[in-house]
């Protein structure tokens, strides 16, 4: 950083120089197990992983931004990022230079090189946690990232993804989540049979995303509105308020029978149109919303 601030006076220039393409290795998986660091592309979601960065220096813990990239014109239309952004190490570079780094065709004008920020599974059961998105078998980054920006506006406490997942630092995963990467525990390369039976040792109930399933996510919810205005809860499916871990499946197999089978109920998204289905993304936000408003309604969870 210069004296007002800003990166050095003089942008990078080169797309060819060996920074450029140390960087722009990242948008491989190879490079991102090798190194643990992953690529952080545009404005919101830089912004997300600096606040997190500036937040773990506060506390004495160590930062997760350890380069920044930027033009002169995103940081005249972003001004609070040259300030989130002290501390760091932090270049000025022309819109090429972006160009040869960046995973998308067209970048936003600024990049950050970050360190892994998954914790492990222990981390997030010892938390206490009442919500949880598992991720099985999920491929599409765009999805994996969706799911994850869902779950995170939805106020669940960590997002898990088996060890057959997408890659969650694959550069459009990390778009995808919008910066919600940076927001909660996420928890990488578990096993689900494990992860399962650890759930139920701790009383967090398992859930199934199954279009076929024998439940149904509204009949659920009409149960859990009839507990908190007292009416008797006899003959209850499930009760949404408890905690509870959602598993989500395969874009195109949905989950498998193993899977299923691991699940306390298969719970049905009812499908009230000509649709033969929703989307993998769709049917995990209305089910985390589901259960959040329950543990709202209830008193369950903290807002």
């Amino acid at each position: 950083m210069n004296e007002t601030g800003r990166p050095q006076d003089f942008p990078l220039s080169n797309p060819r120089a060996d920074r450029v393409r140390k960087v722009a290795q990242l948008a491989g998986r190879p490079a991102r197990l090798k190194r643990s660091e992953f690529l952080a592309e545009g404005p919101q979601v830089v912004r997300e992983a600096l606040a997190l960065h500036q937040k773990r220096i506060a506390a004495g813990e160590p930062g997760i931004v350890y380069e920044v990239y930027a033009s002169e014109a995103c940081l005249d239309r972003h001004p609070e990022l040259e300030k989130l952004a002290e501390g760091t190490t932090a270049y000025l570079a022309t819109d090429e230079v972006l160009a040869a780094m960046a995973d998308t065709v067209n970048p936003q004008g600024i990049i950050a090189v970050c360190g892994f920020v998954d914790v492990s599974l222990e981390q997030v059961l010892d938390s206490g946690p009442r919500l949880v998105a598992v991720l099985c078998q999920v491929r599409d980054p765009g999805n994996a990232g969706t799911v994850l920006r869902a779950a995170d506006a939805a106020g669940a406490d960590a997002v898990v993804l088996t060890g057959s997942s997408v890659d969650i630092y694959n550069p459009k995963a990390v778009r995808s989540t919008a910066g919600s990467l940076f927001h909660l525990p996420v928890v990488l390369g578990a096993e689900v049979g494990e992860l399962v039976a650890r759930c139920k040792e701790r009383g967090i109930g398992v859930l199934a995303a199954d279009g076929y399933g024998q439940l149904n996510l509204d009949r659920l919810q009409d149960e859990n509105t009839a507990r908190r205005l007292g009416a008797s809860a006899a003959g209850s499916d499930y009760a949404l308020e408890n905690p509870t871990a959602w598993l989500f499946g395969n874009e195109a197999q949905g989950l498998s029978e193993d899977e299923l089978a691991l699940a306390d109920h298969r719970v049905a998204v009812p499908v009230h149109g000509a649709a033969e289905s929703l989307n993998l993304a769709t049917a995990a936000t209305l089910c985390l919303y589901a259960s959040a408003r329950s543990q709202q309604d209830s008193g369950a969870h903290p807002s």
